[in-house]
């Protein structure tokens, strides 16, 4: 089973100019960390990784793939993918567009609500028919050891929604791409290997805070990733634990790290587009399991975020941090120039 030929971690917003990404070039068995870019857009990404390497390409987004499993089961339908085939046709063809008025509140149109005023998670649950907001998380976003429930994805006000990012990126690049010849949905289709064995581009959902943890960047009180000098903090940290999985940094992306990713207000996106692709890099290089629980629910309807544990991870099973090459797949069979693979530099 080949390693994936290019790994992409997209930071994803509905706003164009918050859209970054960090690509990861294997070359000659170990992988080659470019400078974050920002994505043009994304018929221009989907392009780029369709034909950007000669094996299969492995992509994370940081917007939820997949619906609860309460909400599922209700709509009628087969299991995610059914749905997304059907959303924006016949009864499903407002589903994408937020709900303003609690009246116009169903099962075809749960995102809720478009402004604030009166509005509450009562009026959702309430409307579509479940007893507790957690009914409408999915099991991957329920509380963990080391963060807080996330936003249901429905829920669509306040600085922590990602219904508004997740409406976007399904139509303007999840739905496309899955009608592509060669295209797979990480974990609906399968585990991880096996999707890299057959599959040119596998989209996963990532979260790059989760990822934060699994190589050592922890925010203690008082301190935020918004803040240049906070995130500069970790530079350290980051690039020894590149050198300590044998990754090999572009300079541009050593200076920025080292920078803490520039003063700009995008410079906590830049972080989290690199962080993410980090955590991916940890599965990807078999330092960390891809984290899908056996239930079915989550193949059917729920999907997972990819590296997150269903359980939570003692101190004894973290990996050591010592100079490993890639595994447990094998490298492929083709082989990467180091200018080919700084070529991921100029992708889009």
């Amino acid at each position: 089973m080949p390693l994936p030929s290019m790994v992409v971690h997209c930071d994803w917003s509905t706003s164009a100019s918050k859209r970054w990404m960090s690509v990861a070039v294997l070359n000659e068995g170990r992988y080659w960390l470019g400078r974050v870019m920002p994505i043009s857009s994304p018929q221009a990404l989907l392009d780029a990784v369709m034909n950007a390497a000669p094996g299969p390409v492995l992509i994370g987004f940081d917007f939820p793939i997949g619906l609860p499993f309460q909400y599922g089961e209700k709509t009628g339908l087969a299991d995610f993918r059914d749905c997304l085939a059907a959303l924006g046709y016949g009864a499903w063809s407002n589903w994408f567009d937020v709900v303003d008025d609690v009246g116009d509140l169903s099962l075809h149109r749960p995102f809720y609500p478009q402004r604030p005023g009166g509005r509450s998670h009562a009026q959702l649950i309430t409307a579509l028919g479940v007893s507790d907001i957690n009914q409408l998380r999915r099991s991957c976003e329920m509380r963990t050891p080391s963060r807080a429930a996330a936003c249901p994805l429905f829920w669509t006000l306040g600085g922590n929604q990602v219904g508004k990012a997740a409406l976007a990126g399904w139509q303007e690049f999840l739905m496309p791409a899955l009608e592509k010849p060669g295209t797979a949905l990480w974990p609906f289709d399968g585990p991880v290997a096996s999707l890299l064995e057959r599959s040119r581009l596998v989209i996963a959902e990532t979260y790059p805070a989760d990822a934060y943890g699994q190589v050592g960047v922890v925010f203690k009180a008082g301190m935020s990733k918004t803040r240049q000098t906070d995130r500069q903090t970790f530079a350290s940290k980051l690039i020894g634990w590149a050198q300590s999985r044998n990754h090999e940094l572009d300079g541009g992306l050593e200076a920025s790290i080292r920078d803490g990713f520039g003063d700009r207000p995008v410079g906590e996106d830049l972080f989290d587009a690199f962080l993410g692709l980090c955590g991916m890099l940890e599965v990807v290089c078999g330092h960390r399991p891809e984290g899908t629980p056996n239930q079915p629910k989550v193949g059917q309807w729920e999907g997972w975020i990819f590296g997150q544990a269903s359980e939570p991870v003692s101190e004894a099973e973290r990996p050591e941090e010592t100079a490993l090459r890639c595994g447990p797949f094998a490298p492929a069979d083709h082989n990467q120039t180091s200018p080919a693979a700084r070529g991921a530099s100029n992708l889009l």
